[in-house]
Formats: structure tokens, C-alpha cells, sequence
């Protein structure tokens, strides 16, 4: 193949050694080697190296500041890519300048170039050691088509040699590390396969409130049909999870809706008073419905996802984090305003009396029959306001906690392990429910509110007074406590169930 013109200006800007192992980004990411001794020679050497650095991408960028007014627009990258023998099209140099450009003025100066570039190589070399299953430096045919068919795709190793030679310069029918880098080189790698596969939160974790951004999925996935097995193990896995916590979210209604200065309800007095009233069996009463949503909710969500993610960009990029909040928010808010009487019936079925509805349809035809269809959606407006609060920052902490995690550690794969994957999703649907739990606490009592025989009516804003006024701050986390019991066990069991259903429904990915 003929040899890319890029090479001698290219080859080495981001890694001076020519090899994943020695780049700058890994050594300055804390994973690199580090000898044993820290002496002033391998500093020297490493000043010396950065000051190379500099130089390199100094000298790359003026090249491609063709009209030098220190940045780079979509043009400049065209002329300049177009000069050094990188054709790229321009959706690609769009989707360059929209992942550097910080400041959102259209274009990149130095420093973001710099940082797009630095953090382009490191995805591309956690691809690059994905791919190379031998662990050689190399990459080939049969690798390529092992890899692919770890995503759910098949390919010939004929199809797989095409792909080789597309990037191959010297006819080996090798990839290395150089060749791999040269020809990624400032094309845009923002849906990375690993990332993805490996960094799935909402299908994976249920914690009973289904208010999560929808993960992303690869196209790989979407075109082989993996998605919906992905949708049906993380059904599955809600179900059970929210069967083995119901006693806790039970708890923490009861709490919501009947705690106060006057009646101060602890775990085990709850507890004991359930069981008091009817029996054990009580401790599930509202799980039905509640495992029953997760079904309807779920599909909502992800086809209104992908219909807003399509209105807003293209089915084939990832989208930036705001933009995945707004496309997660408004389906969100579709899917919960399909299902919010079941939400509803939800709450009654937790706070009924035993004998006081036969089931779940008695229970529906007692509240149209005595309040009418308006019952079915108290508590809308505080519900749709916690979406954002919630999705908002669960998605903020989780993505920090990964892109924190893959700077520093990842070395060879995305994959971060049971028990990071683990503590991220514990810790991110922790902080979305503490920040919303006012406005769910707030939603429950006017849910609840008319099953209380002449209870007035109540607005959002003059229930937030009277809590505030006769409980105070500390009226509106009333239930907390359980809540959090339940998101480690809640978190784990889902966990562990998604992964088994995942590969019973032939989804291996892992």
C-alpha cells in the first residue's frame, strides 16, 4: 500500500517512541512504567521528551492553520489534512471541531487541539489493545474477526484481510501501534465500541426509579438486534431486583407518606407493624405493579431516545453529555407520563389496607369510580420535575467516575471490572436520588393523598410549605434511610442477574 504522506509529520507527534506503551498520555496518566528509581537523568529525559512534544504539535498545527490566524475551522482541516495526504469528509472535521471545541466558538486553537488529540490516542490505544488478543502489537485478520464477533458481528477473515490492507503500509498484513495511530490520525473516534460495551449503567442497574439517561448502544449492536436482549436482561434483572428489595421501598412509602414529628416510624417498628397488619406477605404489597411498568416504561424510553437522538444528531455518533440529558430527560418524561397511573396504583396498592382491594384491576375501578381519571395523575408535576435533578446528575457523577477511571487506569481495556462498574452505579444513582428525593417525597404524598379519607386537597407548592413549616428540611427526606438500604443490594442483585440473562440470551460481549 502506498504510503501515507502524513507519515514523516504525523508519525510520533503523540508518541515520540513509536509504541502504546511509551506514550505520553499513559506515562503522564500514572500507568506507565516507572522503573524503579525516579533519578534526575529519567526526569531530564522526560523534559526533554515533553519539550519534543510541544515542538511536534506545534509544527502539526501550524501546518494546518492554513490561513494563520492561530485556529483551526473546518476548512483550515480540510486544506491542511488534504496537504499531508489525510483525506477526511466533512461530517469527520465536523465532528473534530465539535469534540475539542470547549469554548464553542466553531473552532480549535492550540490548547484545545492539544486535548483533543491527547485524548484521542488514548481511546485509540484502548482499542488498539482490545484488538490484539495475542498481545504481540500487532493486529490481524484473525483478530479482527474474533473482535468483531465479540460485538455480534461475523465476517469473513477475506473481509477482515480488506479492512487490514485499508490501514496496512508495508504489505505485512500486520497492523502495529504506528500504522494503527497514522491512520486514526484526526479522525473522529467518539462511539468507541469497548467504552460502550463495557460502561452500560441504566440497562444494567435498577434501583427502582427507571428516571436514568438510556445507555447508548453500538451500531454493531443496534444492527445485529443485541439491543433488545440487552432492554430484555436488564428487564429481567429489574424485576428480581425490585422483587428482593420490595420490603425496603415499601418501608420507605409508608415513611414518606405517614412519618412525622408526631409519628416517628424507625426501620424495625416499620417492619414490625407490616407484619403486624398482614403478615409477611405484606412486605410486597405494591410489587406487581411495580415489576409489571418496567416492561412498557422501558420500551417507551428507548424508542423515544433513539427517535430524539436522531431529531438532535445522527443515530450513528454519540452524543455529547448535555445532549444525551436532553434527549434522556424529554423520553424520560414520554415514558413516565405513558405509565404514571401505574406509578399511581403503585402507591395505593403499597399503603392498602389488608381486604381494603381484591387486586390490582379493584383497586383501579375503586379510584375512577370514587376520584375519577384526574387520580391517576396526582403528583404528575412534581414527577416530571425530578427527572432532571435525578438524570441530570446520575448521569454528571457517573460519567465523571468513568472518564476519571479511564484516564488513570484503563492500560488494556475499558473494562473496568465487577467492582468499579459496581461502586459507580451506586454511587451516581445515590446522588440523582438525594438531590430528587424531595420532589419523589412530595409526588407520593398527593399520590397517596386522597386514600386518606377527607384529606384536602393539595397543591405541590403548598404541600412543600406545610412540610417545611410543621416538620422542617428534614420533613422532606423522610424515608431516606431505607431508600439508601436498598441501592447497594438493589444495584449488586441487578448486576448479577443482567450478566446471567445477558449470556442466556447469547449476548457474550464481555
Amino acid at each position: 500500500a502506498r504510503r501515507s504522506l502524513a507519515s514523516p509529520v504525523v508519525s510520533g507527534v503523540l508518541c515520540p517512541c513509536g509504541s502504546p506503551h511509551g506514550s505520553a498520555v499513559e506515562s503522564g496518566s500514572g500507568s506507565g512504567g516507572g522503573g524503579g528509581g525516579g533519578s534526575a537523568g529519567a526526569s531530564g529525559r522526560s523534559l526533554c521528551e515533553a519539550s519534543e512534544q510541544d515542538r511536534r504539535l506545534r509544527a502539526l498545527f501550524q501546518k494546518l492553520d492554513v490561513n494563520r490566524d492561530g485556529a483551526l475551522c473546518i476548512h483550515d482541516l480540510a486544506v491542511g489534512l488534504g496537504r499531508l495526504g489525510l483525506h477526511r469528509t466533512e461530517l469527520d472535521l465536523r465532528k473534530i471541531v465539535k469534540a475539542g471545541d470547549k469554548d464553542l466558538d466553531g473552532q480549535l486553537d492550540f490548547e484545545e487541539f492539544v486535548h483533543y488529540l491527547q485524548d484521542h490516542e488514548k481511546k485509540l490505544r484502548l482499542v488498539f489493545k482490545s484488538l490484539d488478543k495475542k498481545n504481540d502489537g500487532r493486529i490481524d485478520a484473525q483478530e479482527i474477526v474474533q473482535s468483531l464477533r465479540d460485538l455480534g458481528v461475523k465476517i469473513s477473515e477475506q473481509q477482515a484481510e480488506k479492512i487490514l490492507k485499508s490501514m496496512d503500509k508495508n504489505g505485512t498484513m500486520t497492523i502495529d501501534w504506528n500504522e494503527w495511530r497514522d491512520y486514526h490520525l484526526l479522525h473522529p473516534v467518539e462511539n468507541i465500541p469497548e467504552i460502550i460495551l463495557y460502561w452500560k449503567h441504566s440497562t444494567i442497574f435498577d434501583v427502582g426509579e427507571n428516571l436514568t439517561v438510556p445507555d447508548e448502544f453500538t451500531v454493531e449492536e443496534r444492527q445485529t438486534g443485541m439491543w433488545w436482549r440487552h432492554l430484555v436482561a436488564g428487564g429481567g434483572a429489574g424485576a428480581v431486583s425490585r422483587t428482593c428489595t420490595a420490603p425496603l421501598d415499601r418501608l420507605k412509602v409508608l415513611m414518606q407518606v405517614h412519618a412525622s414529628r408526631s409519628n416517628n416510624m424507625c426501620i424495625i417498628g416499620g417492619f414490625t407493624q407490616m407484619i403486624r397488619e398482614g403478615g409477611p406477605r405484606s412486605l410486597w404489597r405494591g410489587n406487581g405493579i411495580n415489576v409489571l411498568k418496567i416492561a412498557p416504561e422501558s420500551a417507551i424510553k428507548f424508542m423515544a431516545y433513539e427517535q430524539i437522538k436522531r431529531f438532535i444528531g445522527t443515530d450513528q455518533e454519540m452524543l455529547r453529555i448535555h445532549e444525551r440529558l436532553l434527549a434522556g430527560s424529554l423520553a424520560g418524561a414520554i415514558a413516565q407520563s405513558s405509565i404514571y397511573p401505574m406509578e399511581v396504583l403503585k402507591t395505593r396498592m403499597a399503603l392498602r389496607k389488608t381486604g381494603q382491594y381484591s387486586g390490582m384491576l379493584d383497586c383501579a375501578k375503586n379510584i375512577l369510580a370514587k376520584e375519577g381519571m384526574a387520580a391517576f395523575y396526582k403528583g404528575y408535576i412534581p414527577n416530571m420535575l425530578g427527572i432532571i435533578p435525578y438524570a441530570g446528575i446520575d448521569l454528571a457523577v457517573y460519567e465523571t467516575l468513568k472518564n476519571t477511571w479511564l484516564q488513570r487506569y484503563a492500560v488494556n481495556s475499558a473494562d473496568p471490572g465487577v467492582f468499579v462498574l459496581l461502586a459507580c452505579g451506586t454511587i451516581s444513582s445515590t446522588c440523582g436520588q438525594l438531590a430528587s428525593y424531595p420532589l419523589a417525597l412530595v409526588r407520593t404524598r398527593m399520590q397517596a393523598q386522597a386514600s386518606v379519607e377527607g384529606a384536602p386537597e393539595v397543591t405541590m407548592r403548598g404541600l412543600f410549605k406545610h412540610i417545611l413549616k410543621t416538620e422542617g428540611a428534614f420533613g422532606l427526606y423522610r424515608g431516606l434511610a431505607p431508600n439508601f438500604m436498598k441501592v447497594i443490594p438493589a444495584v449488586s442483585i441487578s448486576y448479577v442477574v443482567y450478566e446471567n440473562l445477558k449470556m442466556t440470551l447469547g449476548v457474550d460481549s464481555r
